[in-house]
């Protein structure tokens, strides 16, 4: 590739030492730039945010600072709109320009470590070329999810026509931040059963709510309960990665929970909700009363009918604990899956090089034809196919039949009977919302929670966010949709927040999503539900594709397999608020959504 090093001249590098200034303290905000996905609230902002000098919410920086600088390229080796990684000796930092201006960051997506450089630059940020976080160019702050945490910055100049950086080597290496965080002021014994805020559920919406309210410098309690008995982890990985532990899955350790006075309470299944005591009560018996509610208590498996319930070593993907004993169980013996859904298909195809069989029961004729169309799903069923899996669909299960309590044989409803020393149930979720039945707080007929464009419920002082929710969506003029993606459940733990403080914060965001399967990876923006036609750029056979899905005359989302960044693109399309027509996708020249600048 051309540009800084495209000409075999020495590097010329400085390493300056200097000592620590004045430690900064932690919980001094202050606001900067406006986060895309929100409209009118600040994200926020720690002292100094452009300079690396000041990331001091992790313990990044110790004494003596020990910094590097680079003379990285010519200053006519950028056009305006590009980005180079560059090579700063001890890490590589990513060069913008945008507008004439030069700014330097963190090259690696804190989320899954993508190259940003193969992302979207546009309007002040970088979206992520897999799964569509974005970064503010000059912060490093965290505009858009997936992920927890910010990128540092470093420092850029020009002298004589030479772009140079300056930047401390632990920043480097490390490629994150995490926002400063206030502590909490209130003095409070821990058995007290009261909370300021008390959040239910530690997946994404209650985590990042959390950490926005000690970031906008909330300084009461926290408590935040979980049915879980880990520390919050990265729960989509469990079906793309069978074997890993919940340590190696950890999102935020109990030490990170402790020292930004965020409470967590594990194995807490919360049972009622009083909204007149304002109180919460636990199986346990426990009962904390609140001043806000937030509940994040995501999706549990949907209930399947069948003879044979007792039969052992049947399971539903809920915990590390779960998955190990899957790959376990399926090491060399035969495997059923039932269902085609998407963390289904994944389990397929981690299964795939350990057990000796796996066998797919589907509803559908082919997988994925709800979300994805029928050519999709059947070109990625050849895939599935050319992995040793054979798919049983239009087929139901009757019964599990076991010798000895564990399981030998699954019995279809067509009356095939298929080996299985183990099974997971992957036929879908419903809402985890049997506590609130009760409450007074409105939920629909299947019961998801109605939540406003705040998050916040029909009770007062009660939010919900993540997979138990339906709420407004702008782009379909409002409807109340349910949209269960990691992405959606970030957003809405933020906004909630932000609501939970009186800061309006409306939802702008481009949902979401991936899927990992066989060492490929299907990538998805938009809300395509209902869509009409599919537009598909590219070739199928070789699972190269970009597929489009349109309402009427209208693109709604878009789906690509080896195909980055055109979905980072698109989000970034629709995320502006422009229009993308049927007709411009449907004459096959693409080019004008493809990013070229870097």
């Amino acid at each position: 590739m051309g540009g800084c090093f495209s000409k075999t001249k020495p590097v010329e590098v400085k390493v300056e030492l200097s000592l620590l200034e004045k430690e900064k303290e932690v919980d001094g905000l202050s606001p900067n730039g406006k986060a895309s996905p929100f409209a009118d609230c600040r994200p926020n902002g720690a002292l100094g945010h452009g300079s690396d000098e000041d990331s001091t919410a992790l313990p990044l920086y110790h004494k003596p600072r020990d910094y590097v600088e680079v003379s990285v390229c010519h200053v006519k080796d950028l056009e305006n709109g590009q980005m180079r990684e560059v090579d700063m000796g001890s890490g590589k930092a990513l060069l913008i320009k945008e507008h004439g201006e030069f700014s330097a960051m963190g090259h690696k997506c804190p989320h899954y470590g993508a190259p940003l450089v193969k992302g979207v630059l546009s309007k002040g940020h970088v979206r992520c070329p897999w799964h569509g976080a974005c970064f503010n160019i000059a912060t490093g702050d965290i505009e858009d999810f997936p992920g927890l945490d910010s990128l540092p910055t470093f420092q850029v100049r020009v002298e004589k026509d030479k772009v140079i950086i300056r930047a401390n080597k632990q920043a480097l290496q490390l490629q994150k931040r995490s926002k400063p965080m206030a502590r909490c002021s209130a003095v409070i014994n821990s058995n007290t059963g009261f909370s300021h805020v008390l959040i239910i559920g530690s997946g994404p919406a209650g985590l990042v709510c959390a950490e926005t309210l000690r970031q906008e410098g909330f300084t009461d309690r926290i408590v935040m309960c979980t049915m879980d008995r880990h520390p919050p982890y990265d729960r989509p990985k469990l079906s793309k990665s069978l074997e890993s532990t919940a340590e190696q899955l950890r999102l935020r350790s109990m030490s990170f929970l402790q020292d930004h006075d965020i409470e967590l309470l594990t194995e807490k299944e919360a049972v009622a909700i009083d909204v007149k005591t304002r109180s919460v009560t636990f199986e346990d018996g426990l009962r904390m009363e609140y001043r806000k509610l937030f509940i994040a208590t995501g999706s549990k498996p949907k209930p399947i009918i069948y003879k044979g319930k007792d039969v052992r070593n049947v399971f539903h993907l809920r915990t590390p604990e779960d998955a190990n004993s899957i790959a376990q169980l399926a090491n060399n013996k035969n495997a059923v899956i039932i269902g085609t859904s998407f963390i289904g298909m994944e389990v397929v195809a981690a299964l795939t090089d350990k057990a000796h069989s796996v066998s797919v029961i589907g509803m559908e004729t082919v997988p994925f034809k709800k979300a994805l169309g029928e050519k999709l799903g059947k070109s990625i069923m050849k895939l599935f196919e050319a992995n040793r899996v054979k798919f049983y669909m239009l087929n139901e299960v009757s019964e599990m039949i076991g010798h000895h309590g564990q399981l030998k044989e699954v019995a279809l409803k067509s009356g095939k009977v298929l080996r299985a020393d183990v099974c997971v149930i992957c036929a879908g979720s419903v809402p985890a919302t049997g506590f609130v039945k009760q409450s007074g707080i409105h939920m629909d007929s299947r019961g998801f929670i109605t939540v406003n464009k705040m998050m916040q419920t029909n009770a007062e002082g009660v939010f919900a966010g993540g997979d138990v929710v339906i709420f407004p969506f702008p782009p379909r003029n409002n409807k109340k949709v349910n949209i269960p993606h990691w992405q959606m459940a970030h957003v809405h733990g933020r906004v909630a927040a932000l609501s939970m403080m009186g800061r309006a914060a409306e939802i702008k965001t481009v949902p979401y999503f991936w899927s990992a399967m066989f060492g490929k990876t299907i990538r998805y923006a938009g809300y395509g539900e209902g869509f009409d036609d599919v537009i598909i750029q590219g070739d199928l056979d070789e699972l190269r594709f970009v597929a489009f899905y349109t309402r009427s005359e209208e693109v709604v989302a878009v789906a690509s397999m080896n195909y980055d960044p055109i979905v980072s693109r698109v989000a970034e399309v629709l995320g502006s608020g422009k229009t993308i027509r049927k007709r411009d996708v449907e004459t096959g020249d693409i080019s004008w959504l493809i990013d070229k600048g870097s």
